[in-house]
């Protein structure tokens, strides 16, 4: 029987192969030696800074099976039983990992190129997304991009498929840059972040949307305001949703740190 560390040597193996002469990657290899997470630390490296290219059916089932494993096993949270806010019982707010929420669409902060973090092992949401979803949702986002012919605009959203992640659909946005004083542009564009992925959610009938915390971090919008913007223009969209005679959506607000927990908590009235 396959286990999670024969997936793990094998595809690691042969992303390594990819890149290197057989006698480099076996050297590369055998520094992680058996422990699943040095395996998974060196596949996620590699893949990382992987072109969108085709990838045996043997090497993407294998893929498959190691990533629904690792995601099972780390536990998923069902959005349907999460408690609802006091103050808005179309909301919740979450605190994890939104790889492992399952949920209609899980939103992403991507960047302009939409094909995920490059960078080795980033602990940013786009590289979590991409890594744990798979290979195939950056050749879809490579696709995608090849027939819009630009860089992704601010403001706007883009649908794929989640592949090995818990929820159906992820929707990525490029949330605006703030660098130096926060303008009303950055402002305005940051609410077109949260309708567009609602918008497209809509669309593609969802009835439960996650965001993540949409150009904060490193993209430096201050978090209080963000979450400001976040939960006024989720609640103004949710309103003109359901007074056109549209079904409820649930939207949840997904944080990862302690910090952004209290200020959405203080945001929400929690």
């Amino acid at each position: 029987m396959t286990t999670e560390v024969d997936d793990l040597k094998y595809c690691t193996r042969w992303l390594a192969q990819e890149r290197l002469d057989a006698g480099d990657a076996e050297k590369l290899l055998a520094q992680a030696g058996d422990d699943p997470e040095d395996l998974f630390t060196l596949y996620r490296a590699l893949v990382n800074v992987r072109e969108p290219d085709p990838v045996p059916a043997e090497w993407l089932a294998a893929q498959d099976r190691m990533l629904q494993a690792r995601i099972a096993a780390a536990g998923v949270t069902d959005a349907a039983a999460l408690p609802r806010t006091a103050v808005d019982q179309r909301i919740s707010l979450w605190r994890g990992d939104i790889t492992r929420i399952r949920v209609d669409a899980i939103v992403n902060a991507a960047n302009s190129q939409m094909l995920g973090c490059w960078v080795p092992g980033h602990h940013c949401i786009d590289n979590a997304i991409h890594s744990f979803a798979g290979v195939q949702l950056r050749a879809e986002c490579a696709r995608v991009m090849a027939a819009q012919g630009h860089e992704e605009p601010t403001g706007q959203a883009k649908v794929t498929a989640a592949y090995n992640l818990p929820a159906s659909y992820v929707i990525h946005t490029v949330g605006p840059i703030v660098q130096g004083r926060l303008t009303a542009r950055d402002r305005a564009l940051l609410a077109r972040c949260y309708q567009s992925c609602l918008d497209a959610a809509a669309a593609q009938a969802c009835t439960s949307i996650a965001f993540c915390c949409i150009s904060t971090g490193i993209f430096g919008f201050p978090q209080r305001e963000a979450a400001q913007i976040a939960a006024r223009t989720v609640r103004a969209w949710l309103d003109a949703f359901e007074a056109a005679g549209e079904p409820p959506m649930h939207v949840i607000f997904d944080v990862f740190g302690e910090k952004d927990e209290r200020i959405y908590r203080s945001v929400l009235g929690e």
